[in-house]
């Protein structure tokens, strides 16, 4: 438990501080950064080579949370989000309060309920959502595991989450369903 506290200590200092840290998810590992500060999301899009067009992913430790940073959340994203036992990342019709880069051009956003462990406590304790995206170059295949991450990419990251770095279970990426403002659905990746 005490490298857990270490690990949290250390990744609030530099996601207060505008930087990146390279952490586990309950999805797959993941740079991450205050979702709210545009200097820290333009370092995840050059530490990634990925185009500024393409839009990130939020994390959010529940539902409070969801609505600061979300207008107009139509009511079938809590049934999404209170049935489905796998992680899902729902994409919501309008972000509010996020940096620039985090939202796609027509507004809306990708937010998922985070249930890991160190990643929940983490934003807990931040009080702000945080960019997740795959720890790998734009392009490249998404790192399954903590050792199969460009070093590269581990050098780029402020810090550096030791917790779960030994686990060797596989994880994939969520489930991805877009809503529509009016509460239709349709399912991106299943």
């Amino acid at each position: 438990m005490q490298n857990f506290e270490i690990d949290l200590k250390e990744s609030l200092k530099v996601l207060r501080e505008g930087g990146v840290i390279l952490c586990p998810t309950d999805t797959i590992w993941g740079l991450s950064c205050d979702a709210t500060n545009a200097r820290a999301v333009e370092n995840i899009f050059r530490i990634k080579s990925r185009e500024e067009g393409k839009s990130l992913i939020i994390l959010v430790n529940g539902e409070a949370m969801l609505e600061r940073y979300v207008r107009n959340i139509p009511p079938v994203v809590s049934e999404l989000i209170s049935v489905s036992d796998t992680p899902i990342t729902i994409i919501c019709p309008h972000g509010k309060l996020l940096a620039p880069g985090v939202c796609s051009e027509d507004g809306s956003v990708g937010i998922r309920v985070c249930n890991e462990p160190f990643c929940n406590e983490l934003i807990t304790r931040f009080r702000k959502p945080v960019v997740s995206t795959s720890a790998n170059i734009s392009g490249e295949p998404a790192p399954m595991i903590f050792s199969e991450i460009d070093e590269e990419l581990i050098k780029s990251a402020g810090y550096v989450v030791t917790y779960r770095q030994d686990d060797k279970r596989k994880s994939k990426p969520s489930s991805v369903i877009k809503i529509e403002n009016s509460g239709a659905f349709k399912i991106i990746r299943m």
